[in-house]
């Protein structure tokens, strides 16, 4: 079964995409990662990805689509997509393109827009170690610094106020049109984000 994640920024797609990788052996996809992967192999690929990057440009979605089949074995392991599609013009080609033929379900993280901001401007990162933090629900133990490394711990640019609002405002011209597609196609399935994160696991377990 391979699943799609949308929701807001914040919603807690990530947290639980780590979750199912470590106890059913999911490959977590993110665009980004892969992107950067790319180019750090220094393929055909890799170098029109940073050229693109290095020249301000967004990758556009055909060149997604490359990397992908590049990278994807969708016929023999099971992949969670997160972070991607963002439009219903990626959702078709997702499921004409990479997931044809395959069995797949598209979870929606449902949680309230505030809560989504004021999660994501309390978290703090260890880059090292990979840990996250939030400041009010989930705080290290001594402040400032990973419990796990010990480094210090990073505030993202993109993780602040106005940065994050206008994420969360791009993602609501786009979030309607794909609901409304992959609930049509019987593939959609809406899960309540706002609970703690372990009973999310669970129920995010029940429907899979």
């Amino acid at each position: 079964m391979n699943l799609i994640f949308i929701g807001a920024p914040g919603s807690g797609k990530g947290t639980q995409a780590e979750i199912l990788k470590s106890k059913f052996n999911y490959n977590h996809i993110s665009t980004g990662d892969l992107l950067r992967a790319e180019v750090a192999k220094g393929t055909e690929l890799g170098d029109r990805i940073k050229g693109l990057i290095d020249g301000g440009k967004l990758v556009d979605d055909s060149t997604v689509l490359e990397l992908f089949q590049s990278n994807l074995n969708v016929a023999n392991q099971k992949y969670i997509f997160d972070g991607f599609p963002r439009n219903v013009a990626q959702c078709e080609m997702l499921s004409r393109n990479v997931l044809d033929g395959v069995t797949y379900k598209v979870i929606y993280f449902q949680i309230d827009e505030a809560r989504v901001v004021d999660r994501i401007i309390n978290r703090r990162i260890a880059p090292q170690s990979g840990k996250i933090y939030n400041l009010i629900t989930d705080p290290p133990k001594n402040e400032g610094v990973c419990d796990v490394s010990g480094e210090p711990l990073v505030h993202r640019e993109d993780d602040r106020e106005d940065v994050v609002k206008n994420r969360i405002a791009v993602y609501n011209d786009s979030i309607k049109e794909m609901l409304s597609y992959y609930e049509k196609l019987g593939l959609l399935f809406k899960l309540d984000a706002s609970m703690k994160p372990e009973n999310v696991s669970t129920e995010l377990i029940n429907l899979i």
